[in-house]
């Protein structure tokens, strides 16, 4: 059967209902005795830098602080969750219009409801970063680090991204700017 789009299902293959009793006999494992290699996970790791040390990295501290959408796209992007606009724009609309609304319907009084919103959204990308270096769940809990201190977490978790990535760093895009050398005016000597 041929399904719309040209996409075929795989076969349905039944396994056998019945099987022979050697093979049973060979599947049983004895869970009294212990198991011959443990499974553990390594201890995890502290991160690269602290949550608080957004100075030590000038650049993505202010890009960080005055376009955070763009540095929460550049670590999901990293991360391998979608385009670098889509999560931009969706930090942005959870952060900054919802936000923005929320104050201004309310009068002030509702005003860090909404960034809860994001910061709900954000741990899951902390966590997903987290397991994939096998970093402590410090200095709190993820959605709670981003509760606490959001701009901050975004910051840590780029320079975290940063320091391990080895070659594949993601690149803020700002450009380098070199001071010219010094010049002097002078006059030519008389001929």
């Amino acid at each position: 059967m041929k399904a719309q789009g040209g996409y075929v299902p795989p076969q349905y293959i039944p396994l056998p209902l019945q099987q022979e009793d050697n093979e049973f006999e060979s599947n049983v494992v004895d869970v009294r005795q212990p198991s011959q290699h443990p499974a553990s996970q390594p201890d995890p790791v502290q991160w690269s830098s602290g949550i608080c040390a957004c100075c030590d990295d000038m650049p993505s501290c202010c890009i960080g602080s005055f376009c955070p959408c763009f540095l929460f796209a550049k670590n999901a992007e990293f991360l391998g969750s979608g385009t670098l606009a889509g999560s931009c724009m969706t930090h942005f609309v959870l952060w900054g219009l919802v936000n923005s609304l929320c104050c201004l319907c309310t009068g002030g009084i509702l005003f860090g409801l909404t960034g809860s919103v994001v910061a709900c959204y954000a741990g899951g990308y902390r966590r997903a970063l987290r397991a994939k270096y096998n970093l402590q769940e410090a200095p709190c809990g993820d959605c709670a680090t981003h509760v606490c201190c959001h701009l901050c977490a975004i910051c840590q978790e780029y320079r975290e991204i940063r320091e391990r990535s080895q070659g594949s760093s993601p690149v803020l895009g700002i450009p380098v700017v070199i001071a010219p050398p010094i010049q002097t005016m002078g006059m030519d000597p008389p001929k």
